[in-house]
Order: structure tokens, then C-alpha cells, then sequence
């Protein structure tokens, strides 16, 4: 049986940058994750493992609509976990999405 649900489409962005830039990253690179579980990185543009490492856990949960009063539907900004470097991404919901339970895992 055909279960309709929806889920919201994101965006990362490096926000800012307020240590040593040492993973190639700069304020303005992003990824999105589209249609549940795509990750899309712009062409000849990389993202850092350890900052998508950082970032992983929340996606699932902001790509639904959550409770007014969770903390994750208010707070957007993830930090890496790398000390020196201090990067600051932000997580925005850019669309919002129909799927379909039955075709997918």
C-alpha cells in the first residue's frame, strides 16, 4: 500500500571560517541532499569527510518537520570537529517533497 510522505530537500553551506582553512573549504561551498538520500556536490567542487562527518547525524531530522518547540527546528548552524580550522556550516531547507514509503528502502 502506497504511503505518501514528505520530506524536505537541504542545503549545507560553510558559513564561516574562523581558524586555519586547512581542508580546501571556503565560506559559500555547500552540498545538497535531495530526494531523501542524494548527495549532490556542485561539479569541481569537493567537501571535507570530517566537516560531512560533523554535519550527517542532524540531516535525517531536518529533512522533516519537526515539533515548534525542538531545538533542531530552531538551531541550522553545525561546526566541524576540527579545532584549528573552526568552520561553521548552516542547514537550510531549500524545497519541499512528496515521496513515496513503497519505493524506497
Amino acid at each position: 500500500m502506497t504511503q505518501p510522505f514528505e520530506l524536505y530537500d537541504l542545503r549545507v553551506t560553510v558559513v564561516a571560517i574562523e581558524g586555519r582553512p586547512v581542508c580546501g573549504l571556503q565560506v559559500g561551498d555547500y552540498f545538497e541532499l535531495t530526494e531523501s538520500c542524494r548527495l549532490r556536490i556542485p561539479p569541481d567542487k569537493h567537501f571535507c569527510v570530517y566537516a560531512l562527518s560533523s554535519v550527517l547525524p542532524l540531516l535525517a531530522a531536518k529533512q522533516r518537520q519537526l515539533a515548534a518547540g525542538d531545538w533542531l527546528e530552531r538551531d541550522s548552524l553545525v561546526a566541524c570537529p576540527d579545532p584549528d580550522e573552526r568552520l561553521i556550516m548552516k542547514i537550510e531547507r531549500i524545497a519541499r517533497r512528496t515521496l513515496d514509503s513503497d519505493e524506497l528502502t
